[in-house]
């Protein structure tokens, strides 16, 4: 574990200019934008606040935000540390997730959660071990670490969202998968389920 988000967060961009790694940057969400594809029962304007206690929740409690990607019942989060000073927040967790290009199967994985709270970001690295679990992962895919950001301004929010895979060689299956997330009608499902489980709002897209 890292003793702060910055050591953490430059790690990340340390394995983002590694040659033999694979990282691939989504593009970014206007979200308000965006929420203009959608029908809802009641009018929504995202705020960056609304965007933030999202991501910040997801990143403590990844089952009830993307279920979608983490098996049922599968997701942990412990040993959380809250910076008095700064508000920082530092974590691990470990749940059931989808392969990326296999998402029929299910592996198990461990992360270290980084919460940068003045810099609105979010940086999950993958590893191998955890404190408090016994079992070492032998995992089938790469390791990855994962950015998840909020920018923009208040009443503007941009979500931002970064990948780096630990590939001995870069994974071109791995990029051409991601490319296809990329659609600037449609809203990441997080931001959907915290729409629906936060602010109590049915929605769907038009």
């Amino acid at each position: 574990m890292f003793k702060t988000c910055q050591d953490a967060q430059r790690e990340f961009e340390s394995c983002w200019r590694n040659l033999n790694y694979t990282p691939i940057e989504l593009d970014d969400v206007d979200v308000n934008k965006t929420l203009l594809h959608y029908v809802s029962e009641k009018p929504i304007h995202f705020t960056q606040q609304m965007l933030w206690d999202m991501e910040k929740k997801k990143a403590w409690n990844p089952g009830e935000y993307i279920p979608y990607v983490i098996r049922a019942g599968s997701a942990k989060a412990w040993n959380k540390h809250t910076d008095l000073n700064n508000g920082d927040e530092i974590f691990v967790r470990m749940s059931d997730q989808k392969q990326w290009t296999h998402p029929d199967i299910y592996e198990t994985v461990y992360e270290e959660v980084y919460v940068n709270e003045s810099e609105q970001l979010v940086t999950f690295l993958g590893v191998k071990i955890l404190p408090g679990v016994s079992t070492e992962l032998n995992p089938q895919q790469p390791l990855f670490h994962v950015q998840h950001g909020v920018g923009g301004t208040e009443d503007n929010p941009i979500n931002t969202w970064r990948i780096v895979h630990l590939t001995k060689i870069k994974g071109e299956q791995l990029i051409s998968h991601f490319k296809k997330m990329n659609n600037t009608t449609h809203l990441p499902g997080f931001i959907l389920s915290y729409i629906e489980k936060d602010l109590h709002i049915p929605i769907r897209h038009k």
